[in-house]
């Protein structure tokens, strides 16, 4: 997002905090988190070549929250009142950005010049057609609950992979009537879609096992689509989201004082110290023309350090924006590159996502290998999980060779941390009790820490293996310059 997408939001949120200080229009808190985040899905949408694509895919967003409040909702709850309202209140809220392109030639509330008004209502009455369909057939909720992860999962693997994108891209422009020749896997951004999608398995699965809070559709989509955290996370979890929804907020000098604090903390972090770092950092191009091993760790230094500034920046505008509007959203960094070990770096790196993994991949595949592959040694169950667990969360970046390496590189570097732990447990105790050597056994093994990971940034920035190889040997002094 640029400097002004981010102060239009700041804007927005302080609009809702006034708005909620009034006591009489303090009650309207929901709607005015459901409208303004309908809003800005649209306007923060990139635009995109394939005609209306950029417009459709918003619309593709709340059909899918949509359908995930029918599948874990019950038949009363889908029967009140207030859920009718919230549908009216997002049709007419679509229709209105529809009516923008009225006004301009280009988009006003979104990328570019929404389609025809009646194309639009077309699509919205079908949309909701469909949702009253799945609420009216959704008797087996468990299979509607699976096939519903499995074409998120599906669409994600569309999103991620290349191939299947630029086939996408192709099959979208011959809907449009434009040339498949130019077709790109560029031409299919879909905003937000890897986060939306883990808040939507997380609400799908915990239905399936019973865990998942009463919602109403504006709570749920409220959830789903919050727009701090829409483009950059955190991911957070329903039942800790809708609490503080559900709790009467008035707003103080102690909201305004600690979202306004995170606010210019994030704008610092990303736009001062990341983007300065980022002319600098390690980047294909100077990849591939600097030899000598010295300006290479310079480079490779400046762009892990780029990457947590740029990351947990973000998160700080997003945790701020939130407590202006009486949200408070799980932390997502804190400090990772200060911890002494790989399992404790993964415990404050990306908090949010790495919990995600653990809660539905890594502890259910663990409970089955245990309970179901007792031939298996606890050490090939403690690899096969972390390995496996670590794989995903590079591939979730992207499905490419080089994300898969990243992911692979911190699942053996856990792995080892792990072994390694358990084989020295009796030589720990003995050290915690030297209070000089625990020091420097913590500092050593924290620069160890942060050496690991800085050098695993190599596969995650560099887009082939190829390259990422010549850089690690060049650091090293192998095939290049000092």
């Amino acid at each position: 997002m640029t400097l002004l997408s981010i102060l239009v939001l700041i804007g927005i949120s302080l609009g809702v905090l006034l708005i909620c200080s009034f006591k009489r229009t303090r009650q309207w808190r929901g709607v005015l988190l459901l409208v303004s985040s309908v809003v800005v899905i649209f306007w923060l949408q990139p635009a995109l070549p394939i005609r209306g694509l950029d417009f459709w895919l918003p619309c593709a967003t709340l059909t899918l929250a949509g359908l995930g409040w029918v599948l874990t909702s019950s038949p009363v709850e889908r029967q009140r009142r207030e859920t009718l309202f919230s549908l009216v209140i997002v049709t007419a809220t679509v229709l209105v950005i529809a009516l923008t392109r009225y006004f301009t030639s280009g988009g006003i509330l979104s990328a570019s010049r929404p389609p025809q008004t009646l194309t639009v209502l077309a699509v919205v009455l079908v949309s909701l057609g469909l949702l009253l369909v799945v609420a009216r057939f959704n008797g087996r909720a468990r299979a509607g609950l699976s096939v519903a992860i499995l074409l998120i999962l599906l669409l994600f693997l569309v999103l991620k992979l290349p191939a299947l994108t630029l086939a996408a891209s192709g099959l979208l422009r011959g809907l449009s009537g434009q040339s498949r020749e130019l077709a790109s896997a560029l031409d299919v951004r879909w905003l937000g879609f890897s986060y939306i999608a883990f808040r939507l398995i997380h609400t799908l699965r915990d239905r399936q096992v019973g865990r998942l809070p009463t919602m109403t559709l504006q709570e749920y989509l409220v959830y789903i689509l919050f727009f701090p955290s829409i483009s950059a996370g955190p991911i957070d979890r329903s039942e800790r989201f809708i609490k503080d929804l559900r709790e009467e907020f008035i707003p103080g000098a102690a909201d305004l004082g600690a979202g306004g604090t995170r606010v210019v903390l994030g704008l610092f972090k990303k736009f001062v110290l990341a983007d300065t770092l980022a002319m600098v950092s390690l980047n294909t191009s100077n990849a591939a023309q600097v030899d000598a091993a010295g300006w290479l760790w310079l480079m490779l230094l400046a762009y892990s350090l780029q990457i947590y500034l740029d990351f947990s920046g973000y998160t700080d505008i997003a945790l701020g924006m939130a407590r202006f509007m009486g949200i408070r959203l799980p932390e997502n960094f804190r400090a990772p590159y200060f911890k002494a070990n790989l399992t404790r770096f993964w415990d404050n790196w990306h908090i949010t996502l790495t919990q995600w993994f653990r809660a539905y991949f890594f502890f259910p595949v663990t409970r089955f290998l245990r309970t179901r592959a007792k031939w298996m040694p606890a050490w090939l169950v403690i690899l096969v999980t972390q390995l496996g667990t670590m794989v995903l969360i590079g591939l979730w970046h992207g499905i490419t060779l080089n994300f898969l390496l990243w992911g692979a590189w911190h699942g053996v570097g856990l792995f080892v941390q792990n072994r390694w732990s358990a084989g020295t447990q009796h030589l720990a105790a003995r050290w915690q009790t030297k209070a000089a050597l625990n020091h420097v056994i913590t500092i050593t093994s924290t620069l160890l820490t942060f050496l690991y990971v800085t050098l695993g940034w190599v596969w995650f920035t560099l887009p082939e293996p190829g390259l990422s190889l010549r850089v690690l040997a060049r650091l090293f002094g192998i095939g290049g310059g000092l």
